[in-house]
């Protein structure tokens, strides 16, 4: 095998075991910053010796045991100093020694737990919102810098700044590598969720570039999405978003055309849909609903999907029905966004009047005043009820404001029509 070979079977391995390095190492140091950088010197002594040595029979033990060696020395460095400074006392040294003890037992054990912990801390609301996104997809979905920035279209440097401060702040808030509890608990899943959910949509709809998704980002959220709900079953909110993003994800083969052109919702071939993805996405909120989620904003919105998925053709839409599930969606989480969104519905279920009266008090909202979607959905309406010129104006806005070429593209195409219509 080549060295570029070997490189390549080395990185498969890392994306796979990273997380569970991670994750075992932070438990036994409670220090996530320091068990990131131990796992990566792990990946780094594989890069040097295994395209000499060749690759081992159990390559992930191998990766373990390295890591493990590397805490080991650092805990027994670390043992040594506080022997010197007595005044630390006899409570640290029996906490090292048991931390030493465990390490010896092995890493395997709880890894579910450790990786359920290992996301908390990377979500954690201390962080900001980039800086949850960034470390997430570092140290759960195992992505380097690099891959990181290009997904986001965002310099390297940049992104690796924000992980070297989102751990820094970790370590300076002393946040505990633990599972929260009680209500914190739902407070903080609220994050987590958000994130996954953020990293995901910047993969279905892309915000900016020359791209319409950017389907690896989709599928690393989905995986996390999958992971979480194995780690936390009894949490319909998980389920509900794991249900959300298969429905959404099934759509990926049919939303561009040949040439990378984006064909809308309501014109995709239908039969381009994953049906597995579908099954699975209407399983996973049917667990939600059992388990009395059903009307979590992520619940809802995946109903929302599932009545999409159930037409066989746009026409089957039952849009009355999604209507009503907006209504309870802004209910539930009241937002100029889920607004926008309860617009478009009610425009399609009652027509483009009863969509417009919902849409033109939106454009008060300061937090849509430089969102390209408001001004479409405006441009879509006021044509469908003939006012053409200003749909084209609408249109034309809507261009200007987005930082999707493609998007900026169908936008000018349909300010165009609208005025030769």
């Amino acid at each position: 095998m080549s060295v570029a070979e070997t490189h390549r079977a080395i990185e498969a391995v890392w994306r796979i075991e990273a997380p569970r390095l991670i994750a075992s190492l932070a438990r036994m140091l409670r220090d996530v910053g320091l068990a990131e950088e131990l796992a990566q010197d792990s990946l780094v002594t594989a890069l040097e010796r295994w395209p000499q040595s060749g690759i081992p029979e159990r390559p992930a033990a191998w990766l373990m045991t390295a890591a493990k060696n590397r805490a080991l020395d650092r805990l027994r460095h670390r043992k040594l100093a506080d022997e010197k400074h007595a005044e630390i006392g006899r409570d640290r040294d029996e906490e090292q020694e048991a931390a030493v003890a465990a390490i010896d037992e092995g890493l395997d054990d709880d890894f579910g737990d450790d990786l359920l912990r290992l996301i908390f801390t990377a979500c954690h609301p201390v962080l900001s919102t980039e800086a949850r996104v960034a470390l997430t997809l570092r140290m759960v979905g195992g992505l380097a810098t690099d891959e990181i920035a290009r997904a986001f279209l965002v310099p390297e440097p940049t992104v690796a700044q924000r992980i070297v401060r989102a751990k820094r702040t970790l370590a300076d808030a002393g946040v505990p590598f633990e599972v929260p509890r009680g209500a914190e608990r739902t407070a903080r899943l609220a994050s987590v969720l958000e994130v996954i959910y953020l990293v995901f949509n910047e993969g279905y709809a892309a915000t900016s570039g020359s791209d319409w998704m950017r389907p690896e980002l989709a599928h690393e959220a989905l995986r996390v999405g999958r992971v979480l709900a194995g780690l936390a079953p009894a949490d319909p909110e998980v389920h509900g978003l794991v249900a959300l993003m298969e429905i959404q994800a099934s759509r990926t083969a049919a939303r561009v055309d040949a040439t990378g052109e984006p064909i809308l919702l309501l014109d995709q071939n239908r039969a381009r849909w994953d049906q597995l993805l579908i099954r699975r996405g209407l399983m996973s909120l049917a667990r939600a609903e059992k388990l009395g989620g059903g009307y979590g904003p992520y619940a809802l919105q995946a109903a929302i999907a599932a009545c999409h998925a159930r037409a066989r053709i746009a026409s089957d839409t039952d849009w009355r029905r999604i209507a009503g599930l907006y209504d309870a969606l802004a209910d539930v989480v009241p937002s100029p966004i889920v607004e926008l969104n309860r617009a478009v519905a009610h425009a399609m279920a009652f027509g483009p009047e009863a969509g417009l009266a919902i849409a033109d008090p939106l454009g008060e909202e300061a937090i849509l005043r430089g969102y390209h979607l408001l001004p479409a959905v405006r441009g879509d309406l006021l044509e469908k009820l003939g006012r053409r010129a200003e749909a084209a104006a609408e249109f034309e806005r809507a261009a200007g404001l987005t930082r999707n070429e493609r998007e900026r593209a169908i936008m000018l195409r349909r300010a165009r029509a609208a005025t030769a219509g």
